[in-house]
This record gives structure tokens, sequence and C-alpha cells, in this order.
């Protein structure tokens, strides 16, 4: 487990794609019960240790998470999320480029639960969730281009189906139209950095996280996005 930062109220951890946040019906080992035993292993606290979860990343999505240590910091985190007073800025890779290069979309998006796949229309429909992001162009190589997602709302896949429907599936997506999965079985997406005011002392947490280790194609957009800055 990667500890990005850590204190008496809240731990952020960087996430890596194939866990699963919360418990879910495959009965993996979800990384709020990780961080759980982490925090008791550490702090040595007897009993049942609390940990809320604040948000999710989706299972082939790794990058930053956010856990509350303190029922006080995980209410206090629910209603910045929910007011939109956290900033998440994303990382995509995706075989096409995104034209304009950068640009703001908004979609209605309606989710079937059966078979876990999210829509997005481009007006609003019954039972749809309003959709916002802004996106940009970092670099590119020959054969993939690195976007730059920063969300407004929170939905169901919503990075993968937006990016989708201007015609930029994520590389190894499969559910949302590329064309081959990733060898891990990840999706070349990633919560790059998180930015907001700490619910407790209020000092603004600036955080970024590093890309994944050992991937060459990460390690590389991440060189063109310096050199293109």
């Amino acid at each position: 487990m990667n500890v990005v930062y850590e204190d008496n109220h809240i731990i952020v951890v960087n996430k890596a794609p194939g866990e699963i946040v919360q418990g879910d019906k495959t009965g993996d080992k979800p990384l709020v019960e990780i961080v759980r035993e982490y925090i008791k292993e550490k702090y040595q606290k007897p009993g049942n240790v609390f940990c809320g979860v604040v948000h999710r990343l989706d299972r082939p999505v790794g990058g930053l998470v956010i856990f509350a240590k303190t029922s006080k910091a995980l209410t206090r985190l629910n209603d910045m999320f929910r007011e939109g007073r956290v900033n998440k800025t994303y990382w995509a890779i995706s075989r096409n480029k995104p034209n304009p290069p950068s640009g703001h979309l908004t979609h209605y998006i309606t989710t079937v639960e059966k078979t876990n796949k999210s829509t997005a229309h481009k007006t609003p429909k019954a039972n749809a969730k309003e959709a916002r992001l802004s996106y940009r162009l970092l670099g590119q190589s020959d054969r993939y281009n690195l976007i730059e997602v920063k969300l407004e709302t929170g939905r169901k896949h919503q990075i993968r189906v937006q990016l989708s429907a201007i015609g930029c599936p994520i590389r190894g997506d499969l559910k949302y139209g590329d064309k081959r999965s990733n060898p891990d079985g990840s999706i070349s997406l990633m919560a790059r950095s998180i930015e907001f005011e700490h619910p407790v002392s209020h000092q603004l947490i600036k955080l970024t996280a590093p890309v994944p280790s050992g991937d060459p194609l990460w390690e590389a957009m991440e060189k063109i996005s310096r050199n293109e800055q």
C-alpha cells in the first residue's frame, strides 16, 4: 500500500489498478480493509478501527483515494465532495487525439446496473444525470495521446464514457470502445492529483500521484507532458 499523505484525520493512498475500494460481489479484499489493518497495526489500536470511504475509483483505475480516520473528517469530506469543493485531476491515455484539443463536455448519463455500463446522451433523458468535465491534450507520441481531465461532477464511469463519446476511448477500456485490453487488465486512466481544504485544520492540501511504476508507456507520456510545458 502506497500512502501519499497521512495525519490524525485523513489518509490518502495511491490505489493500484485492479484494487477495489469497497467490498463487492467478488469477495476480494477491498482497499478500505487494507487501510484499516494498516492503521490498527501502525498505531496498535485495540478493537474496531474507524476508516471511512469518502469516494471511489473504478477497479481498473489507479490513483489517489482519500479515506477518513475520524467521523468528523468523513462528514466534512462528504459535504465537500457533494458541494464540488474538491478539485480532482485525471490523466488518460487514448489512441485517438481529441478534436478540438481542449474543451468542456456536458452529457446526460444513464446507467444499466445489470451490465454495469453507462451511456452518454447529448440531451436530457429520463433518469439521466448531468455530467460535466473539462479536458485538454497534454502531449502525444506516434501512437498515443495524453489527456488531462478535470471533473466537475462525479458520475458512474463518467470520464470513460464521456471521452468515448468524443471518439477518444481510453486505452484498454474495451467496455467503452477501445480495441485492445491492457495486459494487466487495467485501463490507462489514473487519478493524478487532488486539491482540497483539510476538513479539520483547513489548510490547503495538494497531492500528486506518481505514474504507475515500471510502466514504460505511462513513464514516456509523463516525460512528453513535461517537455510540452
